[in-house]
């Protein structure tokens, strides 16, 4: 039985409780964890207060916005596995859920296509400049000027940071436009970089010798704000930046003082700093990026298409149904410190 927007278990079936949500339905979910034996209760949590009553009883959770802190997990008494509707577990405090036995899983490669073409799209359309003439031919001006200036592509360098599953898609889509790639990746051995016809340099490098910037980035305590203003100071002036790994990587107050500084010439984020889908309230009057006409803000949908949201949901689903039913689920982000923790 699906239950929302209160905790409300019916059963002494084990209860999965979804924190949040905004697929219109949790029917996917309900239908393969029913099948597991499971009760679902599905909340819209906005604060972490929120999760404290269903962490008592629950035998797992599931979150796409909601954080789920120490806060939570302490007071979890029966919770098996934290799955989270994603790939970055910034959200979750793994090592709390580590420290209480709990499994945390993600789902993995599920949106590589399509947050590769959404990144190449945003870049395409800054470096060609389609917001302004748009803008200009709306408004009655039917000139080429209205975008000038405009630079070939072929020949430039990007600069890719973080050179992962959805960064090497992004690269390669890029090397068709005949750039030059480059990218800052210090998890990466150069001769894999290399295969991939990229060079891989510091982070000074990338930033003197990139036209455009392509983040990537996952959230992690040494990647909040990976850009601020001395690496802004740092870049080419004309660089473009696009931003379709997570907001908080890039400092907004510094970008915005970049861009009207005319030292950048235009920015795409996916998702600004404040990440508004994690808060209860929010408008872009908070956001002062959001006044410049040479950025493009979309809101977090570089991971979407309708197979890719499917397969999400199907896949974190599924880990928990497994996890529930004694079986080994497909993506787990501390097995080993958890089999390490039981030794």
């Amino acid at each position: 039985m699906l239950k929302t927007a209160s905790f409300t278990p019916r059963s002494d079936r084990p209860l999965v409780v979804i924190t949040d949500f905004d697929f219109g339905d949790v029917s996917v979910e309900t239908e393969i964890l029913e099948a597991a034996g499971a009760e679902v209760v599905a909340l819209q949590a906005k604060k972490e207060t929120d999760l404290f009553d269903a962490a008592r009883r629950c035998a797992a959770m599931m979150n796409q916005y909601a954080r789920i802190g120490h806060e939570t997990i302490t007071r979890m008494q029966r919770c098996e596995v934290i799955a989270r509707y994603g790939v970055g577990v910034d959200i979750v405090d793994v090592n709390a859920a580590t420290a209480k036995g709990i499994l945390v899983t993600n789902v993995q490669n599920y949106c590589t296509e399509e947050v590769a073409d959404h990144a190449i799209a945003l870049w395409l359309a800054l470096a060609r400049k389609l917001p302004d003439y748009d803008r200009a031919t709306h408004a009655g001006l039917w000139q080429w000027q209205s975008g000038q200036p405009v630079h070939r592509l072929r020949g430039r360098t990007m600069g890719v940071v973080s050179l992962g599953k959805i960064g090497q898609a992004i690269a390669a889509r890029a090397r068709a436009f005949g750039v030059n790639v480059i990218a800052y990746d210090p998890f990466l051995p150069g001769e894999a970089a290399a295969k991939l016809g990229v060079e891989l340099v510091g982070k000074p490098e990338l930033l003197a010798r990139s036209d455009y910037i392509l983040m990537q980035a996952p959230m992690t305590p040494d990647t909040h704000h990976f850009l601020s203003d001395a690496e802004f100071a740092a870049m080419k002036p004309g660089a473009i930046l696009v931003n379709t790994g997570r907001g908080p990587t890039v400092d907004n107050k510094a970008l915005f003082r970049a861009l009207t500084e005319g030292h950048l010439a235009a920015a795409g984020l996916d998702d600004p700093e404040e990440e508004p889908a994690k808060r209860a309230n929010w408008t872009p009057d908070d956001n002062l990026l959001f006044t410049l006409p040479n950025v493009l803000v979309t809101p977090h949908a570089a991971y979407y298409s309708e197979e890719s949201i499917l397969a999400a949901r199907v896949t974190a689903a599924t880990q928990v149904a497994k996890v529930l039913t004694g079986q080994n689920p497909d993506y787990t982000v501390n097995a080993d410190a958890l089999s390490l923790s039981t030794v």
